[in-house]
Protein backbone atom coordinates (compact mmCIF):
# COMPACT_ATOMS: atom_id res chain seq x y z
CA UNK A 1 0.00 0.00 0.00
CA UNK A 2 1.51 3.47 -0.65
CA UNK A 3 1.94 5.97 1.98
CA UNK A 4 1.08 9.25 1.23
CA UNK A 5 2.45 11.92 3.27
CA UNK A 6 3.60 15.48 4.13
CA UNK A 7 6.27 17.01 4.99
CA UNK A 8 6.54 20.34 7.39
CA UNK A 9 9.66 21.69 8.07
CA UNK A 10 11.02 25.85 7.37
CA UNK A 11 14.36 24.64 5.39
CA UNK A 12 12.93 24.79 1.94
CA UNK A 13 16.78 22.51 1.34
CA UNK A 14 15.84 19.92 3.65
CA UNK A 15 12.10 19.89 2.27
CA UNK A 16 13.30 19.20 -1.13
CA UNK A 17 15.85 16.52 0.12
CA UNK A 18 13.60 14.62 2.04
CA UNK A 19 10.93 14.55 -0.56
CA UNK A 20 13.28 12.94 -3.10
CA UNK A 21 14.79 10.49 -0.59
CA UNK A 22 11.04 9.07 0.30
CA UNK A 23 9.86 9.02 -2.93
CA UNK A 24 13.25 7.03 -4.04
CA UNK A 25 12.02 4.98 -0.96
CA UNK A 26 8.14 4.62 -2.37
CA UNK A 27 6.30 6.94 -0.40
CA UNK A 28 4.68 9.75 -2.17
CA UNK A 29 5.06 13.07 -0.58
CA UNK A 30 1.51 14.62 -1.82
CA UNK A 31 2.58 18.63 0.19
CA UNK A 32 5.21 20.43 1.74
CA UNK A 33 5.00 22.89 4.04
CA UNK A 34 7.30 25.76 6.11
CA UNK A 35 4.80 26.83 8.19
CA UNK A 36 2.00 25.93 10.70
CA UNK A 37 -1.02 28.06 9.01
CA UNK A 38 0.38 25.94 5.56
CA UNK A 39 0.50 22.62 7.20
CA UNK A 40 -2.94 22.99 8.93
CA UNK A 41 -4.64 23.88 5.86
CA UNK A 42 -2.56 21.09 3.77
CA UNK A 43 -3.76 18.62 6.17
CA UNK A 44 -6.92 19.36 5.95
CA UNK A 45 -7.58 19.37 2.22
CA UNK A 46 -5.16 16.50 1.67
CA UNK A 47 -5.96 13.83 4.66
CA UNK A 48 -2.32 12.19 4.06
CA UNK A 49 -1.65 8.67 6.20
CA UNK A 50 1.18 10.51 8.23
CA UNK A 51 2.41 13.68 8.34
CA UNK A 52 6.07 14.93 9.20
CA UNK A 53 6.51 17.88 11.77
CA UNK A 54 10.23 19.07 12.30
CA UNK A 55 10.19 20.26 16.14
CA UNK A 56 12.04 23.63 15.60
CA UNK A 57 9.88 25.28 12.67
CA UNK A 58 12.00 28.63 13.25
CA UNK A 59 9.97 30.92 15.35
CA UNK A 60 6.89 28.70 15.00
CA UNK A 61 7.11 25.04 17.56
CA UNK A 62 6.31 21.88 15.21
CA UNK A 63 5.26 20.41 18.75
CA UNK A 64 2.41 22.94 19.18
CA UNK A 65 1.49 22.08 15.40
CA UNK A 66 1.23 18.90 16.75
CA UNK A 67 -0.94 19.67 19.08
CA UNK A 68 -3.15 22.08 16.64
CA UNK A 69 -3.26 19.10 14.25
CA UNK A 70 -4.66 16.55 16.76
CA UNK A 71 -7.41 19.57 17.76
CA UNK A 72 -8.03 20.18 13.98
CA UNK A 73 -8.80 16.32 13.91
CA UNK A 74 -11.19 16.21 16.88
CA UNK A 75 -8.15 13.84 18.82
CA UNK A 76 -8.04 11.71 15.78
CA UNK A 77 -5.33 13.11 13.64
CA UNK A 78 -3.63 10.72 10.73
CA UNK A 79 -0.34 9.61 12.28
CA UNK A 80 2.13 12.49 13.32
CA UNK A 81 5.87 11.84 13.38
CA UNK A 82 8.13 14.25 14.86
CA UNK A 83 11.81 15.00 13.27
CA UNK A 84 14.24 17.05 14.34
CA UNK A 85 18.36 17.29 13.70
CA UNK A 86 18.74 17.22 17.31
CA UNK A 87 18.77 13.98 19.40
CA UNK A 88 15.19 12.67 20.69
CA UNK A 89 17.04 12.74 24.50
CA UNK A 90 16.68 16.42 23.88
CA UNK A 91 12.75 16.01 23.58
CA UNK A 92 12.04 13.44 25.01
CA UNK A 93 9.47 13.95 27.56
CA UNK A 94 7.84 16.65 25.18
CA UNK A 95 7.52 14.21 22.16
CA UNK A 96 5.69 11.70 24.94
CA UNK A 97 3.45 14.58 25.71
CA UNK A 98 2.16 15.23 22.45
CA UNK A 99 0.04 13.39 20.19
CA UNK A 100 3.36 12.15 17.67
CA UNK A 101 3.25 8.49 17.54
CA UNK A 102 7.00 8.74 17.72
CA UNK A 103 10.35 10.36 16.52
CA UNK A 104 12.77 10.37 13.70
CA UNK A 105 16.43 12.01 13.19
CA UNK A 106 16.70 13.30 9.83
CA UNK A 107 20.12 11.71 9.46
CA UNK A 108 17.71 8.69 9.84
CA UNK A 109 14.81 9.70 7.77
CA UNK A 110 13.70 7.31 5.07
CA UNK A 111 10.63 5.41 3.82
CA UNK A 112 11.62 2.13 5.48
CA UNK A 113 11.88 4.34 8.99
CA UNK A 114 8.73 6.01 8.47
CA UNK A 115 6.94 2.72 7.97
CA UNK A 116 8.59 1.08 10.91
CA UNK A 117 7.47 3.62 12.78
CA UNK A 118 3.83 3.36 11.34
CA UNK A 119 3.76 -0.48 11.54
CA UNK A 120 4.18 0.28 15.53
CA UNK A 121 1.14 1.44 15.89
CA UNK A 122 -0.40 -0.52 13.27
CA UNK A 123 -0.25 0.99 9.99
CA UNK A 124 -1.24 4.22 8.23
CA UNK A 125 -4.94 3.76 9.75
CA UNK A 126 -3.62 5.32 12.66
CA UNK A 127 -3.02 4.64 16.57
Amino acid sequence: MMVRCIIVDDSARFLEAARAVLEYDGIQVVGTASTSTEALALVARLRPDVTLVDIDLGAESGLRLAARLAEQANGSPAPLIMISAHSEEDYADLIEASPAIGFLSKTALSGAAVRETLGEVGGPSGR
